[in-house]
């Protein structure tokens, strides 16, 4: 269990956030400015805070009350930075051994040798740091982290300096830690397609403050919970790979919801999470027929929510699980939209895209 409890006040801005955590990557989720990596900072030991209390099971790093205020090199995290800031006069590997050197002596530690084979490493291991991609880069930063037998793992935004290829590069290693290393990770991000392929728990933070928190699939699925904004609302659902079809299209089972989706590359029977954002929903009070589309998920409205603006955010409770619809006003009073009624989402399969499905394993509600 991570415990994180702070205030601080910056003077323009107010850092005041508490929350605690399962084991998993937790995501600090929110737009830039809102406090994410000043909490992190804090948890590292980077910024004193007036009050607060931060703990990893029994390791208290932080108790203002009882003035206990670890020196960040005797907190026992892995960082990683945006950037692999690897030492560019070292191979790989002395750059991998180099983090299980500072672990301390009667620490629990991670085998190099398969810290290497999860992260893909092994034919980089005598290249330097100035001959890898940004990709290759980063997930020698996690090695690094890994093998000095941290306690907590720190990732701030650790994709965010990665072009898209690399970014789907990296994702399917970071999806490998979260579900084969036992080390808790507390994860910076603002992409809301990162938050839902790898969090097992999400802290939506707005202002300095916490507005949400649970696991991921509550908390996306909120329509009252949109730290990006409307245009990045999504909704996460789990489904099992049924098979491959000769047309291109890959079936999935979605607790008993057919879902098809361009070919994926994941053999019959894996499990999946499948991130299906609010604007590629549309809504039908009856069951449509003669669509192109193929997705069909009957449900009942849960929730509704507008704003200032023509839009609204509608979610369904589906038996694939809970999913949100971006439509306008005006549309939700001509279909008499209020919560109870039934409803069909339709979601056209083109419209899920590649890096918004992910390995399906790790703790999801």
């Amino acid at each position: 269990m991570l415990e994180v409890a702070i205030t601080h006040d910056f003077g323009s801005f107010t850092l005041d956030a508490q929350f605690c955590a399962p084991p998993g990557v937790t995501v600090l989720f929110g737009r830039s400015g809102s406090g994410k990596t000043s909490l992190v900072h804090a948890v590292a030991g980077l910024l004193g805070p007036d009050q607060g209390r931060i703990a990893v099971e029994d390791w208290v790093l932080l108790d203002t009350r009882h003035s206990i205020a670890l020196k960040p090199h005797r907190r026992r995290l892995g960082y990683i930075f945006q950037e692999g800031r690897l030492f560019p006069h070292l191979s790989v590997g002395q750059n991998l051994r180099y983090g299980a050197w500072f672990a301390p002596k009667d620490a629990p530690r991670e085998d190099m040798g398969r810290i290497v084979d999860l992260l893909g490493l092994g034919a980089l291991l005598d290249r330097r740091p100035g001959a890898l991609s940004g990709g290759e880069k980063q997930r020698v930063a996690i090695g690094r982290a890994l093998l000095s037998a941290p306690r907590l793992i720190l990732a701030d935004e650790p994709l965010a300096a990665l072009d898209d290829a690399r970014k789907a590069e990296i994702l399917p290693y970071l999806e490998r830690l979260r579900d084969e290393v036992k080390i808790p990770i507390l994860y910076v991000s603002h992409s809301a397609a990162e938050v839902a392929r790898l969090a097992t728990t999400v802290i939506a933070i707005e202002a300095g403050r916490v507005i949400a928190q649970g696991p991921a699939a509550e908390v996306l699925g909120d329509p009252a919970v949109l730290p990006l904004g409307a245009r990045e609302a999504g909704a996460l659902i789990t489904a099992r790979v049924v098979g491959h079809h000769d047309d291109g299209l890959t079936e999935l089972d979605a607790t008993g919801i057919p879902l098809f989706l361009p070919k994926l590359v994941q053999a019959p029977g894996t499990v999946l999470r499948v991130r299906i954002a609010a604007h590629d929903v549309i809504l039908s009070r009856n069951r449509p027929e003669g669509l192109s589309a193929l997705n069909i998920l009957p449900g009942v409205v849960r929730d509704l929510r507008t704003g200032a603006g023509p839009g609204a955010i509608v979610s369904v409770d589906t038996p694939a699980g809970r999913v949100l619809a971006r439509i306008t006003r005006r549309s939700a009073g001509a279909l008499g939209l209020v919560p109870g009624v039934a409803v069909h989402a339709i979601v056209k399969s083109v419209s899920v895209a590649p890096g918004d499905v992910g390995a399906g394993s790790g703790l999801l509600a």
